[in-house]
């Protein structure tokens, strides 16, 4: 293979690369705006940002699409829970946390992330889409999804990476300790 062919494959294959790696991110408006006002909300009680994670946002909008298109709402499983109709192990997450460790892993379970991912999820009922402002003003109300977000009590930590899924009926984001590198 001569030199002019190499260097263009390699061309090609860098731009293939760089498309995927832009396209593993992005964001629909709804969730970008979700993240701009969990952001404004975390810096208004005096947090720093948290960088956007493309694994964390491939978790968290795989995970709203597998909700919208498989959950059935259920007394025993959550909206934490996984279907068995994707690439995933599926999970029954129940009130005792019992699954917890087996839904924290789902970041390792589908992506390149090195840590384990911490879920707030909020549904919208059937007949409406989920939206940024509904998800964010349910978790400000919850105790606990808005201790996630404000990294309070047993979540007092450092979130390194975020990532934000709506789809459907269903708003999701995915906390993690480790940096998304």
């Amino acid at each position: 293979m001569n030199s002019s062919r190499s260097i263009r494959l390699l061309l090609v294959f860098t731009i293939i690369n760089l498309h995927l790696s832009v396209h593993a991110q992005l964001l629909s408006s709804d969730e970008s705006e979700l993240y701009n006002l969990v952001m404004k909300y975390r810096k208004a009680s005096g947090l720093p940002a948290i960088p956007l994670s493309k694994s964390l946002t491939f978790v968290a909008q795989t995970h709203a699409k597998d909700l919208d298109d498989n959950y059935v709402a259920d007394p025993k499983c959550s909206i934490h829970s996984w279907s068995n109709n994707g690439n995933w192990k599926p999970v029954c997450y129940t009130k005792d946390h019992a699954q917890a460790k087996l839904m924290w892993s789902k970041p390792q379970e589908l992506t390149s992330y090195k840590g384990n991912g911490y879920e707030i999820a909020f549904a919208e009922d059937e007949e409406y889409l989920a939206n940024a402002e509904n998800a964010l003003d349910s978790w400000k109300h919850s105790k606990e999804h808005n201790a996630v977000i404000l990294n309070k009590g047993v979540w007092k930590r450092k979130w390194n990476a975020i990532g934000i899924g709506i789809f459907g009926s269903y708003a999701v984001i995915w906390f993690g300790k480790e940096p998304d590198n």
